[in-house]
């Protein structure tokens, strides 16, 4: 039997580095298991739509698809966006099995990521005592999703940082620059930045901002097409192909 096929669904953006960083990211996917068909599908913005891809899918004789939001965190679009799309899409392709996996967060090779990407930004694995971290992520009014990111800053700050804050692009929550003035404040005299977000665009770019505003020391860059990414989506595939009670997972 073939494995069923991989779609990543991305939000979409009308910043072209968006899909760039995306395609990157599916690319290595790709290159980590060969033979595993890797398609792509946004939400908004960009081509192909979800909709259109699960329909040349359908049309090209697939059987059956894992649908994998690349989503950190479970707030809006993973709840009601993403389902309510891919029902719509299995009412309409009824031969085609349609399963959605989880989404990527939280997760230790998020946070491997993450550090690989403040390495590469300047700090050192003995900086981290006297650095503190500001964990920049996009937003939501989401609690759980807040939640979860709260939850990471405490678990990062176990990993040695002096400090470690949340903060968030979007929605009213505490924004980059204002996390960065907390730490100075509290006599942190060393902060980085770093941006809990998968592709450049909008939100991304307002924490860019907001670190270069506060003075921040160092800013990582986005978690793009990390090795640890890549092998992140892999895993939650093969999560969301282990049977359950004799299926696979909805």
């Amino acid at each position: 039997m073939p494995s069923p096929v991989l779609l990543v669904i991305a939000h979409g953006s009308r910043d072209p580095r968006h899909a760039a960083t995306v395609h990157a990211l599916t690319a290595r996917v790709r290159s980590l298991r060969p033979g595993l068909r890797v398609e792509t599908g946004f939400l908004e913005f960009n081509a192909p739509s979800v909709p259109r891809v699960l329909e040349r899918l359908a049309a090209e004789g697939a059987d059956e698809v894992v649908a994998l939001p690349l989503l950190l965190t479970r707030a809006f679009h993973a709840k009601s966006d993403i389902p309510s799309v891919l029902r719509e899409a299995r009412a309409r392709l009824p031969r085609l099995r349609i399963h959605q996996a989880d989404v990527l967060g939280p997760s230790p090779l998020l946070n491997a990521a993450l550090e690989r990407r403040l390495y590469e930004a300047g700090v050192t694995p003995g900086d981290k005592s006297s650095t503190g971290l500001v964990l920049a992520a996009a937003g939501s009014t989401d609690p759980e999703a807040i939640a979860v990111i709260a939850e990471i800053a405490r678990e990062l700050r176990h990993t040695g940082w002096c400090a470690v804050r949340p903060a968030f692009a979007s929605a009213s929550l505490t924004r980059t620059a204002d996390a960065v003035r907390a730490l100075r404040a509290e006599g942190v005299r060393r902060v980085a930045v770093a941006p809990y977000v998968i592709a450049p665009g909008r939100l991304p770019d307002r924490i860019a901002a907001g670190a270069e505003e506060s003075g921040a020391d160092v800013l990582a860059g986005v978690l793009g097409p990390s090795p640890e990414l890549a092998r992140l989506l892999l895993t939650r595939y093969d999560e969301a192909r282990v049977p359950v009670n004799g299926a696979m997972s909805a």
